[in-house]
């Protein structure tokens, strides 16, 4: 026998209800006491102008990704710290002041490629770092605190996964090359020493960015996946053509200083007051050799200098004869020479877009 059901409506869904179910937990700073608090809050999506309710994809995933300031109660990994086993060079401050970004035009098919992937790169590493910044002077001039829309948890996102990236090309060469000299039992004129130089750099880069920020479980699987793709690629590239992969990672370092830079002109337009209230982490400090009452500006323009410093090298590299023909020239003075006609480990000789060969003495 057939029975029949009542079938009850569906009771509408109420707003509330909605809104305690994507309910989520955001950063924010107390500046009225200088401390750094984490409440448990609604994102309030219309502080910023054109904001609507709701998250888009790359809204949800920037947030997710979103690294976080360390309180100051948390307890910091600074027991047994050794000295640098790669002392710095140290920089003039007057040099530091005079570093901007400056880009070598692409000649060569093989620089045209590097800097075509690197453009490509730049605008995964800006979506998923929430990067959202004026690119126009007229843009510039008329930021206000009001209309901007980058934090210092986006600004430390962003340092921590390009650092995490810049770090994998000094080391891989580095150990190709070492393993070239053992292979073909012959001297590497001092190429390894500058790589490891400069992976030791990146990566004290980012312990002193972890000293203040601490990724999140998604950033952290984010940055296990791009170093498993990234260093095996470029591993497999510098094989078959090294210089082009000097050329990248002269490309990768001018996107650096211009991040550095735009960083540290939007600390002097006032529109980061918080990060001048950041505490420069010890680690730093004995590196850089900073002065006890150091602030953020004055770590964020040592860190803008060593990557305009990688920047020459990788560009001079990439004009280089990499087969065993040529020396480093930066690791060695020639007498017979001027200092101010080769280069050196600090800034005083500094070429933004790299040395030519015919300029240097090999």
């Amino acid at each position: 026998m057939l029975k029949l059901y009542a079938i009850r409506p569906i009771r509408p869904i109420k707003p509330c209800l909605v809104a305690s179910t994507f309910r989520h937990y955001s950063v924010k700073v107390d500046t009225s006491n200088k401390a750094d608090v984490i409440k448990d809050s609604q994102t309030d999506t219309t502080s910023k102008p054109g904001a609507e309710h709701g998250h888009t994809l790359g809204q949800y995933i920037t947030k997710k990704l979103m690294v976080r300031q360390r309180l100051p109660t948390e307890k910091r990994d600074d027991s047994f710290l050794t000295p640098p086993a790669m002392p710095h060079h140290g920089y003039r401050q007057d040099l530091m002041e005079k570093i901007h970004y400056e880009h070598r035009e692409p000649t060569l098919i093989r620089d045209k490629l590097a800097f075509g992937l690197m453009r490509s790169l730049r605008v995964c590493f800006d979506f998923f770092s929430g990067y959202k910044h004026p690119k126009t002077k007229e843009g510039l001039e008329k930021l206000t605190p009001a209309t901007y829309q980058m934090t210092p948890e986006k600004w430390l996102t962003r340092f921590i996964i390009l650092e995490s990236i810049a770090g994998v090309p000094g080391s891989v060469a580095s150990f190709l090359r070492h393993l070239q000299s053992l292979r073909l039992l012959k001297r590497d004129k001092a190429f390894i020493q500058t790589l490891q130089d400069e992976a030791y750099n990146e990566r004290m880069h980012l312990l002193t960015f972890l000293e203040i920020g601490k990724p999140g479980p998604f950033m952290k699987v984010l940055l296990y996946a791009s170093q498993g793709v990234f260093c095996n690629l470029f591993f497999f590239t510098y094989m078959l053509a090294p210089n082009a992969c000097h050329r990248f990672v002269g490309y990768l370092e001018e996107e650096a200083v211009y991040t550095y830079t735009t960083c540290l002109e939007d600390i002097e337009r006032g529109l980061l007051p918080d990060i001048e209230h950041f505490k420069v982490p010890k680690i730093a400090k004995d590196y850089w050799h900073l002065s006890e009452d150091a602030k953020m500006r004055d770590l964020i323009s040592y860190i803008r200098a060593d990557e305009a410093k990688h920047r020459e090298v990788n560009h001079t590299f990439a004009n280089l004869k990499l087969d065993g023909t040529d020396r480093n020239p930066f690791a060695l003075q020639v007498d017979s020479v001027p200092e101010s006609a080769q280069p050196n480990n600090r800034l005083s000789t500094h070429k933004a877009v790299g040395w030519e060969r015919d300029e240097l003495v090999l």
